[in-house]
């Protein structure tokens, strides 16, 4: 599986489970609506009181789970990577990005503290188990 293969899988998916940790090393998961960067940052909005973003404001390390959802398809990705909150231009075309795979996220712009949060890779994991044997493929990331 090459770059833009990876891409398309990715974007063939529009939900994650992530995993962060708390202050108390407690772990904490949930499932959140994703968009995928042409550079695979991964993005999500959320709200600035939410367990995840105090998470990744204290630790900014995250997990990822993409696909896999039922018997019929497979093939997964583990996706680790480090999260910020970026603003300026960077927070713009995060948003772009995120907009254009949920088109009802400007109406969320209203919510008060919604924040967006884009996630860098920095180890991944494809897994192929529709194959015999299974095709596993691992990348890892450098300067994220």
């Amino acid at each position: 599986m090459n770059e833009g293969d990876l891409l398309t899988f990715l974007r063939s998916h529009r939900w994650a489970i992530e995993a962060t940790t708390s202050t108390a090393l407690a772990p904490q998961a949930a499932i959140i609506g994703i968009a995928v960067t042409d550079r695979l940052e991964l993005v999500f909005d959320t709200l600035a009181s939410s367990r995840k973003a105090e998470n990744l404001r204290v630790n900014p390390r995250i997990a990822l789970v993409i696909g896999g959802w039922n018997d019929s398809e497979p093939r997964t990705v583990q996706y680790e990577g480090v999260a910020d909150f970026p603003d300026g231009p960077e927070l713009e075309r995060i948003k772009q990005t995120y907009f254009a795979v949920f088109p009802d996220g400007p109406a969320r712009l209203a919510w008060p503290g919604i924040t967006y949060v884009r996630v860098k890779p920095a180890w991944i994991r494809y897994s192929d188990f529709m194959r015999e044997p299974p095709v596993i493929m691992e990348r890892a990331f450098h300067g994220s």
